[in-house]
Parts: structure tokens; sequence; C-alpha cells
């Protein structure tokens, strides 16, 4: 007979990095789950805040890294996306690192404003200003900019919206510039929706601001829809944009700095392979080998590291109410919540996560399918068929399991503390720290959502 643990060890070699087995039951980096999940119920979602200043040092320790191997003469700034993880306690742990900002939408600016005020940052701070703007977005960020946040740099993102700055700013400021990119051969449409096309960018610069002394265009914004990855498609596109840079810094002196996004990605599953020292090693490497080929001094370079920075951080718990075999084929464990409602990105997105069982390692195990208890089609997890299978203890004891690195979007997509599907309320939230002596603190972020709160928010 092979057990789980055995049958896992063989499949992907278990324990890894991160996931330890103890008597049976799984700790994730020391935190031992089943009594977690004992402790406060479940469906339950957690967060682990270490491991997000742990994922900002590993990157600012690799481009630090490449720097040096290249000779970079610029400097390495690490944004992080907020519209990943917006909750207080991720910023807070974000900002331990001496990292800047990225928004994409107008209620990130009072988010700012309030961290200001409970000195988590000073007006100093750096704020890249993505996204299609709205009215209300474009006030926020002129409001600030009088108020004394000199460093927000608004990217537009479409030639119009300078004219909004131009009639309200009474003071001078930075720009930047988003390239509209061109996607991959298999997205719906051939070029991005956002940023202003590549082969107008400099006419449009010289024409609407070259002669205004109260803009300075200082940036230049690049990203790819498919994200950071070792493809044809990625080094043509961001061979393309550093030429382009160059081109511009020549008419432009004030441009220093190339902001390349976000999409490094994050480890979904227990055979990801992804080399981060190699793909950052060959950005720098080959933005460095352009400019010089330009004769171009390299860029400050800016990322805007979002899912990267707080995905690995998070995990939800379920309890397996059930199990059903279903057609003489399907085996089905029922969990106590909605995926589409707690791992929304699941069925919005087919993203891919890990799974794992908190207990019963040394039982025999089988192939199984993850049915949420909505009455909804959609509401299960099954991997692909022709990549591989869930597989699960076989046992009739208690069986809990948990979704890991679903620290990003997650919260935001599923609507905390609003209506879900089939009024499936939203999970507590756990969050735990490290005290000084080592051992973890767990604070209960928020309780599970109550019927009178439902109640409400429907009017009655």
């Amino acid at each position: 007979m092979q057990t789980y643990a055995e049958f896992l060890d063989l499949s992907v070699g278990f324990p890894q990095e991160g996931f330890e087995i103890h008597d049976d039951e799984l700790y994730f980096h020391g935190i031992h789950l089943m009594e977690l999940a004992e402790t406060f119920g479940t469906p339950l979602r957690f967060t682990y805040l270490p491991l997000i200043s742990n994922k900002i040092q590993e990157a600012k320790g690799l481009f630090q890294k490449a720097f040096e191997k290249h000779q970079y003469k610029g400097n390495y700034t690490y944004c992080y996306c907020t519209k990943s993880n917006h909750f207080k306690h991720t910023l807070e742990e974000a900002l331990k690192n001496d990292i800047q900002l990225e928004t994409s939408s107008a209620f990130d600016m009072p988010i700012i404003e309030a961290l200001e005020r409970k000195k988590l940052i000073t007006k100093d701070i750096m704020v890249v200003c993505n996204g299609y703007k709205r009215e209300q977005y474009k006030e926020y960020i002129v409001d600030m900019i009088h108020d004394g946040f000199r460093n927000i740099i608004p990217v537009l993102d479409n030639k119009e919206e300078l004219n909004y700055y131009m009639n309200e700013l009474e003071v001078d400021a930075r720009l930047g510039i988003r390239v509209s990119t061109e996607e991959k051969p298999d997205f719906p449409f051939y070029t991005s929706r956002l940023g202003i096309r590549s082969d107008e960018i400099i006419d449009f610069y010289q024409s609407k601001i070259a002669d205004n002394p109260d803009f300075k265009v200082v940036l230049l914004h690049f990203f790819v829809n498919s994200g950071i990855n070792d493809s044809p498609y990625f080094w043509n596109e961001l061979e393309k944009v550093v030429h382009l840079y160059c081109k511009f810094k020549r008419v432009n002196p004030e441009l220093h700095i190339l902001d390349i996004g976000g999409g490094l990605p994050f480890k979904n599953s227990l055979t990801f392979d992804f080399d981060y020292e190699y793909m950052i090693d060959e950005i720098v490497g080959r933005i460095s080998s352009i400019c010089r080929e330009e004769g171009v001094v390299e860029p400050d370079l800016i990322t805007e590291f979002g899912s990267y920075t707080v995905s690995e951080a998070s995990g939800t718990i379920f309890k397996v109410m059930g199990r059903k075999q279903q057609n003489d084929r399907e085996k089905w464990l029922m969990v106590d919540g909605s995926l589409i409602t707690m791992v929304p990105d699941i069925w919005a997105m087919n993203q891919k996560f890990i799974i794992l069982p908190l207990n019963n390692y040394e039982a025999e195990y089988e192939r199984v399918n993850i049915g949420g208890i909505t009455c909804d089609s959609l509401d299960y997890y099954k991997t692909d068929p022709n990549i591989a299978s869930i597989y699960f203890p076989k046992t009739r004891k208690a069986q809990y399991l948990a979704f890991f690195h679903t620290g990003a979007y997650q919260e935001s997509l599923s609507g905390t503390g609003g209506i879900h599907h089939c009024l499936i309320p939203t999970p507590r939230h756990v969050l735990i720290r490290k005290n000084k002596d080592g051992n973890f603190d767990f604070q209960l972020f928020s309780e599970e959502q109550s019927s009178k709160q439902v109640l409400k928010i429907l009017g009655y």
C-alpha cells in the first residue's frame, strides 16, 4: 500500500520549501494548519504577513545582483501594485521594505492619504498613477500634488488626459507615458487597449509638452498582458520599448525612468519551475546592452509587482463536509464553502493554485474533484486532465484541505463583506505575524459575514 505522502513525494518531490509534514499533519512555514483550522473554524482565510517582506527582499536582491554583474548605472525601485491587495495590513507589511507604490483607480488615492496621516509613509513617497482615469481619479491626483505629494507621477494613458492636468495643476509636475504594446498572437485584440501608440509618443511630446515648463515627462511605462516570461514575444516587446526609450531620451533629456510593469509570476503549483534569477538577469542585461549600443545612459528601472508580492502569503482552508460517488466515475469531496465566492480566480480566470490536504497523509490515495456548496455548475476545482489530476487521501476520517498562495485579488474579486453567489458569506480572516521572540501571533482580522449584514445590503 502506497500512502498519500509517498505518492506526493514520488510525483512532485514533497515536502517542499514552506511545506512540512509532522505527525501526519501539514505545516505551512512552521504554522500548524490543523490547529489553526480547529481554533478559528472553517472556511478560513489566513495571511502570514512576513512572507510579503520575504518576496520583496528576494526581488530586490536579484535586481541588485544583476545590476552589479552588468555594471548597470541606473537605480532600481520596487513599486507595490496596490490593486492586487489593498488591505491595510498588506500595505503596512510591504512598506517596511523601503518601497514605493503604484495605483490604478481613484480610491487608491485616499488610501495613500490615510497611510500618510498614520505616518506609515511621508509625502515624499513616489506614487505611479496608472489606468484610464475617470474625473475623480484625476481630481485626487491634482489635489494631492497641491497638498505636497510632489512625487506623484500620473502616467498618461491617452493624449486627452494631459489637458486636465494643464488646466487644473497650479504647480509643476512630473508625468509618465504608457506605451500601448502589441499583444500575443492568440490574444483577441492585436494591441493593448491601454496606453498611447508607440509611433505617436514622441510627436505628442514635442507638440504638446516639450515647450511647457510646468511639465516634465520622466517615465516611460511598459507592460504586457501575459506577464514576464521567457518567450520570444516578451523579449521582442521589451526590446522594442527599450529602443523607444533611447529614441525618446534623445529629444527629452528629462526622461530617466523605464517602468517595466508587473507580471512576475508566483508559485501556483508544486511543479512550478520559474528561474527568477535568470529572468531578472536577462532583463537587466538586455536593457543595458541596447542602451550601450544606442549610446544612451541606462534608465532607472521600476517594477510594479503585485501578485508576486502578496500571493504566497495567504491560503484558504476548507473542511470536507461529505464525499459523493457520482455515476460510478467521479469522486467528489464537498467542502464547507464556495470556490466561486472564496477563490474566484479559479472560475473567473482558470487560475491554478496549490491544493493540499491538511491531514491524513498516511492514508491511501484516490483521484477526486473538489466541489463547493452552491448549486452553480462552475463551483468546483478540477485541473486539466491533460496536465494533472487531484489526488487526496482515501479516508473516512475528518478531512481538511487548503488552497495555497491565494493572496492576490481573491478578496477584491469576491467582494469582502458584499453580496455573493447563493449568499455564501465572506469567511473569517486571520492574520499571522511573528513576535520578537520568534513565536506566531494570531489576530482575527474579520469575522464570518453575518445574515444581518447581508440582509442590510439587500435592503431588508
